[in-house]
């Protein structure tokens, strides 16, 4: 993709957005200031003709918005049908990009974003929509994880009320009829899940691929096609790792500074939590990482550690499983290069 002539900046909200249009001549300059615009489908068209009006087409712009959820949801697609390339960066990477000085408001973080755009056009990472059935899979994951969260929360709320000296039943029997409803609702979700990956032959080839590698099962298999199928390509082990969460980083400075390596805990925690509860599971109940677990844990190594890399090895081999379309092998064992080449000689 050739540099873009204009870059157009988006600041989403959940009735309106702002955008403002930029470009480089002798130095960057919005050429064109923010205006505001209705975030309803109906009001869309007025906004492409706005972007015609200052002559811009799908061929010498680019698009520039922060990842909103469902808010900017509508305006990406209808863009991409339009034929406008279009960008969805995550908040806090544009955040990073500027000093935090002066003051913060739309038309400002709009004229930012379609800085933003400008100075990293190249890192740009142009959206495209999901499939139908991937966008219904995520939707059912999501509304499973605020069923769950909601029977938790019943769930404390009983076991409190039940070490109450004074008891009011009326209340304890509303919160037990209320957790036998999410359940039911919980069930429903992860019968729907399973039979919409199960209809899709595509889908069902990962989800065999993916639940014959130990640990893996319906939810943990459902979260990361929906990834592996969203991930920009190649999408490899170690960027993956990056992007849930589970990959280690050093943070050091100086002679001073020095801190044991931590995760950052950025991602999706539905699927790092999914990875953890699976590589404890492995853990206790897979001979060969059991025996891994035990040998690092008296080695020394910290419990959260050895589980943190039991997580990436199980994220290593789900990429591979469904990169090769092959099912996890017991028996297969890595062999290492620098041990290969002498053995062939």
């Amino acid at each position: 993709m050739n540099k873009p002539e204009y870059f157009v900046g988006i600041d989403i909200a959940s009735t309106t957005f702002t955008s403002a249009i930029g470009v480089f001549g002798e130095k960057w300059q919005i050429v064109v200031k923010p205006e505001t615009f209705e975030n309803e489908y109906d009001h869309l068209e007025k906004y492409k003709t706005w972007l015609q009006a200052h002559g811009l087409m799908p061929s010498n712009c680019v698009i520039c918005m922060e990842a909103t959820g469902v808010y900017g949801e509508v305006l990406a697609h209808y863009l991409v049908v339009q034929h406008y390339p279009v960008a969805v960066e995550p908040p806090l990477k544009v955040r990073r990009a500027f000093k935090p000085a002066g003051s913060k408001s739309d038309p400002v973080d709009t004229r930012q974003i379609a800085e933003y755009a400008y100075r990293f056009w190249d890192e740009l990472v142009m959206w495209a929509p999901r499939e139908e059935i991937l966008e219904r899979v995520k939707t059912l994951l999501a509304a499973r994880e605020q069923y769950v969260a909601e029977r938790t929360g019943h769930h404390n709320a009983l076991h409190a009320l039940k070490r109450k000296v004074v008891r009011t039943d009326l209340v304890e029997q509303m919160h037990e009829k209320t957790i036998q409803e999410l359940t039911g609702h919980i069930k429903e979700l992860e019968a729907e899940i399973s039979r919409l990956i199960h209809d899709d032959p595509d889908l069902k080839a990962m989800y065999d691929s993916l639940t014959s590698v130990p640990g893996v099962k319906l939810l943990l298999a459902a979260h990361m096609i929906v990834v592996l199928q969203s991930a920009p390509q190649p999408c490899t082990p170690k960027t993956l790792a990056a992007f849930v969460g589970i990959c280690p980083y050093e943070h050091s400075s100086g002679t001073s500074i020095h801190f044991t390596p931590t995760s950052r805990h950025f991602g999706p925690p539905a699927l790092r939590k999914l990875l953890f509860l699976a590589s404890l599971s492995i853990a206790q109940h897979n001979q060969h990482f059991k025996t891994y677990y035990a040998r690092k844990v008296l080695d020394g190594k910290p419990k959260k550690l050895v589980l943190n890399n039991i997580a990436n090895k199980l994220l290593k081999v789900m990429v591979v499983v469904v990169r090769s379309k092959t099912k996890f092998n017991t028996e297969y064992r890595s062999v290492n290069p620098g041990l290969l080449k002498p053995a062939l000689t």
